[in-house]
């Protein structure tokens, strides 16, 4: 979100997830070869409203603030079709997906911006290997104690997301066996994973200055955790989700995180204590969802056990109908839901693809014709 969009939406008079907005990060390919296209300078200069990422070859976008659905589906929907548009006056093509399948080649440098470029300089193959879109949703909650309790609140649950929006399963031109690669190339970072242990935001800031004072990050921009205060809104945003190519992903992943979110404020009004759930636990669910995806089981951080993707996804829905039902989105999780199982993940089309006999570029075709028609 732009900093006037931020004014239009989450203010301290908002209730507890009264909004939503979503920030989408595509990457730039060249439509004929399937390959990385380090062009990002020559989109921001055109009129589509873009934001440059850490690399050349990916950009971004940010919704403005919405209390429904359906202006949020419209206002993504125009921001893709504007990048497209700008894309193709270029000769290129835009995707939205965790990774393609150059994603982790050394094909292009970091965006000209003297953070980006300590970054690379600090990070080395870290930020070489760094060409990996997410989908960030953000969830209004005013108050920024609250905000870090949300946070951890519902991170027990985060995995469920990620499954649901697994849509990387190509590296470095193999087809790695993972569902998200994305999630694996990512967590070699020093402040990625679960919200540690915060009681409020000053202890969430201290932490935040004691890594900044430490030289490890830059900026409080540089905390990736799954869920966390945003730096700079009134908001909890999500961060675990793969770049979806498809819209009804995008609003299924907004419609649950509101839920989510929704729920902990609840459960933290009731007095109810914070989880206590192990880290290992919560970093093993992440891993177990970025490998399998739906295929398979996943693991519950909250107690300990391997559960059917399917159950595990049906369990989700049961804790968030009351707040779905809140904001009238119970039916339409439904639907968005039940069509997700029915296709299956981006991650099991793409795989289908190669099944048919289809080549990489086949792969990269696919997910750009998803990302153009929404």
């Amino acid at each position: 979100m732009t900093d006037a969009d931020s004014r239009l939406g989450a203010t301290a008079g908002d209730a507890v997830a009264a909004t939503v907005g979503v920030e989408e990060e595509f990457h730039l390919v060249d439509p004929v070869t399937g390959g990385l296209a380090p062009k990002a300078r020559r989109i921001v200069r055109t009129p589509a409203e873009v934001q440059p990422e850490l690399h050349r070859s990916q950009i971004e976008t940010a919704s403005r603030v919405h209390r429904d659905m359906d202006g949020l589906r419209r206002d993504l929907a125009t921001r893709r079709g504007d990048l497209a548009g700008a894309a193709r006056g270029l000769g290129l093509a835009i995707v939205s997906s965790g990774t393609v399948p150059a994603s982790g080649t050394p094909a292009d440098r970091v965006f000209p911006k003297p953070r980006y470029q300590w970054m690379a300089q600090e990070y080395r193959q870290l930020v070489d290997e760094q060409q990996v879109c997410a989908c960030q949703i953000q969830i209004g909650v005013p108050d920024r104690d609250l905000a870090v309790r949300v946070a951890r609140r519902i991170q027990g649950r985060l995995h469920v997301l990620l499954a649901l929006s697994a849509g990387s399963p190509m590296f470095q031109n193999v087809d790695t066996g993972y569902a998200s690669y994305r999630t694996v190339a990512i967590s070699r970072w020093p402040t990625v994973g679960p919200l540690p242990a915060l009681s409020g935001a000053k202890e969430y800031d201290e932490l935040v200055g004691a890594l900044v004072g430490s030289g490890v990050i830059s900026d409080a921009g540089m905390i990736y955790f799954d869920a966390r205060p945003s730096a700079r809104y009134p908001t909890v945003e999500i961060r675990i989700a793969d770049a979806c190519p498809l819209l009804d992903d995008v609003i299924l992943l907004a419609v649950l995180g509101r839920a989510l979110v929704a729920a902990a404020a609840r459960e933290d009004e009731a007095g109810q204590p914070l989880p206590d759930t192990r880290t290992v636990l919560l970093r093993a669910a992440t891993w177990r969802a970025a490998r399998s995806g739906l295929d398979g089981d996943l693991v519950d951080p909250l107690g300990g056990t391997a559960v059917p993707a399917n159950r595990a996804v049906r369990a989700l829905m049961d804790y968030l109908r009351p707040d779905l039902e809140n904001h009238g989105d119970w039916q339409t999780a439904n639907d968005l839901l039940r069509a997700l199982l029915r296709r299956g993940t981006s991650a099991q089309r793409q795989r289908a693809v190669l099944k048919r006999g289809g080549s990489l570029t086949d792969v990269v075709d696919a997910v750009i014709r998803e990302t153009e028609t929404g």
